[in-house]
């Protein structure tokens, strides 16, 4: 059971291990005692002389303070009992109770008096009578039932969130460098069309990953205030977003590209929503069906500008699926928490190690597939150089994060791959071959047909 807690309180306890101090400020509480799970100390009442300088008794506040050892670290707790921000797990009305430390392995437990006990008792009853439902009526209402509003001055902002706005721009970033990669003429209006119909497809996606994931979405801090959690937008409303939406930019795709870049926005529209999603809740091979789903814009946006899939294209597409794998790992290695609680089966969560590993290997990977651009006629010679320090550096912190693993490390790794994947565009197109003289020889044949006819 639940209890909250408050400012107001009967009592409360303040611990400041930084100080040494613990100090009941209402002289209510009898006695506590502190246990440490790392170093087994305990009080006189359970080991007899554990600190024989020192005793750990608490007294009242009028009576002086007591101080702890040496060896504790700062962990300062304040619980208020009755209404407020903290919250305190009782088991059970007890004259005990114990707390955990949330950021420590160290707990306290707290022995309170007869008469301090009856209040908390005759407190905690009385709030469970006042939120029944039978006590206050209104509650049926509100818990039950509740009509459900939207902001029509908020819509476009709910879709942008529906459509997860960052990602979808990723992916049409990553579009367009294989549009502006590929070896024809630059059309806008071709460039224009992939891009909108791959931002739409995207959204769509998006959406109804959102869709099927409501349930789960609620149970984990990062995704708790999405829209269709929040109740800002309705599943109807969202479905129907996501039809339109995805429809709409195959349609785009298919007349403003080409038949072949609508077939890959709708087979990866399909493989993020029927495969890739179902599979989160089953096998950690969903990471690498989600890299796929990654790799596939550029392809789009390439087959937009050529009409077919060359060399050059397939190792753009490879580029982007190893990258996935740093940028994902590190991102879900602090989420553990999170994926664990909604039933994810994420590599970080199954398999640490793994996780590390398959980081640490595919930016590796990244440098061995830049090598092998100029080799495709992707890039000039002076690619590969170029973007050695960025891959260089990449690994470096894979690395740190295999041999560290921590919070600090994997948080680094994520946040330079953001800027890692949109330097390495940048370098791709500076480093373009130049097909000029191409170009030129095009339309001097083109020149040279025309005249035959008109002869």
């Amino acid at each position: 059971m639940y209890r909250q807690c408050s400012r107001s309180s009967a009592w409360q306890v303040h611990k400041h291990f930084n100080s040494k101090i613990l100090t009941p400020n209402h002289g209510l509480i009898a006695k506590t005692r502190c246990v440490s799970s790392k170093t087994n100390l305990k009080t006189e009442d359970d080991q007899g002389t554990a600190f024989p300088e020192q005793m750990t008794h608490i007294k009242y506040a009028s009576k002086g303070l007591e101080k702890f050892p040496q060896k504790y670290k700062q962990v300062p707790l304040t619980l208020f009992i009755k209404k407020s921000k903290t919250l305190v797990m009782l088991d059970e009305i007890s004259e005990k109770f114990t707390v955990t430390f949330p950021k420590s392995e160290d707990t306290l437990t707290v022995d309170i008096g007869p008469e301090d006990f009856a209040k908390l008792k005759n407190m905690l009853e009385k709030d469970k009578r006042d939120s029944s439902p039978a006590h206050n009526p209104e509650s049926i209402t509100e818990c039950i039932w509740q009509e459900m509003k939207t902001d029509n001055n908020k819509l476009m902002q709910y879709y942008f969130r529906l459509s997860k706005i960052r990602l979808t721009g990723l992916v049409v970033l990553t579009a367009m460098a294989g549009y502006a990669m590929a070896p024809a003429a630059f059309d806008p209006i071709g460039f224009t069309m992939v891009t909108l119909g791959t931002g739409l497809t995207s959204a769509s996606a998006n959406a109804i990953n959102q869709f099927f994931e409501v349930p789960f979405d609620s149970q984990m801090n990062r995704t708790k205030n999405r829209v269709l959690v929040r109740g800002y937008l309705s599943p109807l409303h969202a479905v129907t977003f996501a039809a339109v939406s995805g429809s709409v930019g195959l349609v785009v795709l298919a007349l403003g590209a080409n038949p072949l870049t609508a077939a890959l926005g709708a087979f990866n529209l399909g493989l993020y929503t029927l495969v890739y999603t179902p599979m989160k809740r089953h096998t950690i091979l969903n990471t690498w069906v989600g890299s796929v789903v990654g790799a596939v814009p550029p392809l789009m946006g390439w087959a937009a500008c050529t009409g077919s899939l060359d060399s050059g294209a397939w190792i753009m597409a490879a580029i982007m699926f190893c990258w996935q794998f740093p940028h994902f790992n590190a991102l879900s290695w602090n989420l553990r928490p999170d994926y664990s609680r909604a039933g994810y089966r994420m590599m970080s969560v199954v398999d640490p190690n793994l996780c590390k590993r398959v980081a640490l290997r595919h930016t590796v990977g990244i440098t061995g597939l830049c090598f092998l651009a100029p080799v495709a006629g992707l890039t000039t010679p002076l690619f590969p150089v170029m973007s050695l320090p960025l891959n260089l550096y990449f690994t470096y912190l894979g690395w740190k994060f295999y041999q560290q693993g921590d919070s600090s490390s994997s948080r680094s790794l994520f946040r330079f791959s953001l800027l890692h994947i949109p330097l390495l565009i940048l370098l791709m197109i500076v480093n373009k071959p130049s097909r000029k003289n191409d170009s030129k020889d095009s339309g001097k044949e083109s020149v040279t047909v025309v005249q035959s006819e008109l002869t």
